[in-house]
């Protein structure tokens, strides 16, 4: 068998899990877990992740290392890090890396292909100079009126976040998500304190809402963004973060009250 094979089943022993019922908390069926740990199939890269997951360590060290080898402390990484080598990009002939579209189109598809290599070398791709070439950036088409000005169709650019912890408060990011899909929103950081994202955005008609932590596939900070159309100079939606944080709090302490009426 192959190292990751072998890891697989080792580690799957070593928390106590039958192969069903790792199965079924990847979500995918027995017998291919079965085909992983006797070496007849490699893991999807999504698959990866989720397992990595599950046991508390990054893919690169489910790939790459002996896992019966090592130290406890060696094994366990944060289970908030992605880490870059889990992200399939694309580069040119230069092999400088590309700036990958996401367009609304393909939204739905990223969800599940945004590990799939095949799937992001098919998207479109362009470069901007005047971004720094020391990191990895994607763009999405975003859809909605919800952080007016920034205008349905406007294209956002995003940096590359491989820890989920590094998320600051008040900037806005591009989220790739579980529950909600691709959204753009600013983002107030309480994993922390409770394992928690809230989401806010800049058009007060819209309530802020929080997600999971474990709900983050990807994460893009902002760094540019790109529109056909000029915002209006009238528009009144623009709020402070101050406002914004108040807004949150706000929005946890009815979250502490209602769990407090149904204990």
């Amino acid at each position: 068998m192959s190292l990751i094979s072998d890891n697989i089943k080792y580690l799957r022993k070593k928390i106590g899990l039958t192969q069903e019922q790792f199965a079924e908390r990847i979500g995918i069926k027995r017998s291919l877990v079965g085909a992983y740990e006797e070496g007849r199939a490699d893991p999807r890269i999504s698959n990866l992740i989720n397992m990595a997951d599950i046991f508390g360590t990054s893919v690169d060290i489910l790939i790459n290392k002996d896992v019966s080898r090592l130290d406890e402390s060696e094994l366990v990484v944060s289970k908030y890090k992605r880490g870059k080598e889990v992200l399939a990009i694309t580069v040119d002939e230069n092999q400088r890396e590309n700036i990958e579209l996401v367009p609304q189109k393909a939204a739905a598809g990223y969800l599940n292909g945004y590990a799939d290599r095949e799937f992001i070398q098919e998207l479109p791709k362009f470069k901007l100079p005047m971004l720094p070439s020391n990191a990895t950036y994607r763009a999405f088409e975003i859809t909605g009126d919800s952080m007016l000005p920034i205008l349905p169709g406007t294209i956002i650019i995003g940096e590359y976040i491989d820890d989920i912890r590094d998320i600051k408060n008040g900037k806005t990011y591009v989220l790739v998500t579980k529950s909600e899909g691709i959204v753009y929103k600013r983002v107030f950081n309480y994993i922390n304190d409770n394992g928690k994202l809230f989401l806010v955005s800049d058009n007060r008609n819209y309530a802020p809402y929080q997600l999971d932590a474990e709900d983050i596939l990807e994460v893009w900070i902002s760094k540019a963004y790109i529109s056909v159309q000029f915002p209006d100079a009238n528009a009144n939606n623009e709020v402070s973060t101050e406002q914004l944080a108040s807004i949150v709090l706000d929005l946890q302490k009815e979250i502490v009250r209602l769990k407090e009426q149904t204990k």
